[in-house]
């Protein structure tokens, strides 16, 4: 944990600071092509399921919407992740945006569904998001049950207002493997507007 919190201070560093990190971001998911589609395909045919320049067809994309958890608008984060999943996962012909080769994509869905993920592999700890359900249950195998409640939760109350862990208020947007092992309970207060102020609070 504490060598993913170091490369993403520097990652934020490198690019300018926190607000410059979200301004990149924000341009990220509304920058042109700047060429045709064809030409742009034939030298990026993995680069599908474009929302701007980013790509939810392909796998080394799939953690860059949670990026705004670490900047000052982690409601963007929810917005981004309901967007995505409402736009490029339906149930049609439609369903599946790029090339699921190794079971990412299928992982981003359910993960992003039930309202958590982990952005860096090899990192036990997860940060959270809109869920696209009201209340998840996961049956571990050591016999606990692992709980998502956003009782509030729509189409139209898809940004969190407050979040609670095991009762406790939770003062940033993430919780630990160990947490969801021992049989965690996540709690999500949801409603129409985003909470603009930064963590959980």
């Amino acid at each position: 944990r504490f060598l993913a919190n170091v490369n993403r201070a520097a990652s934020i560093a490198l690019n300018g600071g926190q607000a410059a990190f979200e301004a990149r971001l924000d341009q990220l998911f509304r920058e042109g092509l700047d060429r045709s589609k064809y030409e742009f395909w034939s030298k990026f045919p993995d680069a599908t399921g474009l929302v701007g320049q980013f790509s939810m067809g392909n796998e080394p994309s799939f953690h860059i919407p949670f990026l705004y958890n670490f900047t000052a608008s982690p409601w963007k984060t929810q917005k981004r992740t309901r967007f995505l999943l409402d736009t490029w996962f339906a149930d049609n012909i439609f369903g599946i945006p790029g090339d699921e080769d190794g079971g990412g994509m299928s992982a981003f869905v359910v993960f992003a569904s039930m309202g958590f993920y982990p952005v860096t592999p090899g990192i036990p700890e997860y940060t959270i998001t809109s869920p696209v359900f009201s209340s998840v249950a996961i049956r571990l195998q050591n016999g606990k049950t692992f709980r998502v409640s956003a009782p509030k939760n729509s189409t139209v109350n898809k940004y969190i207002q407050s979040a609670r862990f095991n009762g406790k208020r939770m003062s940033k947007l993430s919780f630990t493997h160990a947490d969801l092992m021992a049989g965690g309970h996540l709690e999500l207060e949801m409603g129409p507007l985003p909470n603009k102020k930064p963590g959980a609070e």
